[in-house]
């Protein structure tokens, strides 16, 4: 006998959802080490200074994964390097995706590509051209933008500290 297949709903976050996205990113730092440095305040790392919105995703009504987007600005380096790529001043017409996660328990049910389709549809709908940036050692992050179509703009070396440097690989999504 065949088990249903549980339902994914996504809809935008509210503060409400901070606490069990929070929880979740706990989940996913212990088990994939995302974010790099843990936040001393998860909820507010969630909520970025430029952020435009948030959406979370729910499987049978616990929130499991979440993703942000955000306006680009001069200290972001993917849309830089689209700026640099088109030789045009494009930071201000970027939408930046940011804070992508599933909780481990929910993963194989195509939430990460869900929320990035998500995420990508407010990004055109607000005439924003979709970046992104990731760690370039998160080959899991890296395989599933790159199987969405998302197109490597280059690396770029960024200082998170005084003892941390960290290579990013810095992607954008072609019109279509």
């Amino acid at each position: 006998m065949n088990e249903p297949t549980p339902a994914v709903v996504l809809r935008a976050r509210d503060d409400s959802d901070l606490p069990a996205c929070a929880a979740a990113l706990a989940d996913v730092h212990a088990r994939d080490g995302y974010p790099v440095n843990w936040p001393a305040d998860p909820a507010g790392w969630l909520t970025t200074r430029t952020l435009i919105g948030a959406w979370v995703a729910e499987l049978d009504g616990r929130v499991v994964g979440h993703v942000g987007l955000s306006g680009g600005t001069e200290d972001d380096i993917a849309p830089r390097l689209l700026s640099d790529r088109a030789a045009a001043p494009l930071v201000a017409a970027t939408g930046v995706v940011s804070r992508l996660f599933v909780a481990p328990g929910a993963r194989g049910h195509r939430i990460g590509a869900l929320l990035m389709s998500r995420v990508v549809a407010e990004a055109r709908a607000r005439q924003l051209r979709p970046v992104l940036d990731v760690v370039a050692t998160d080959t899991a992050a890296v395989a599933l933008y790159e199987r969405l179509g998302w197109e490597l703009l280059g690396t770029a070396e960024a200082q998170w500290g005084p003892e941390q440097k960290v290579t990013l690989r810095a992607y954008h999504l072609a019109a279509g």
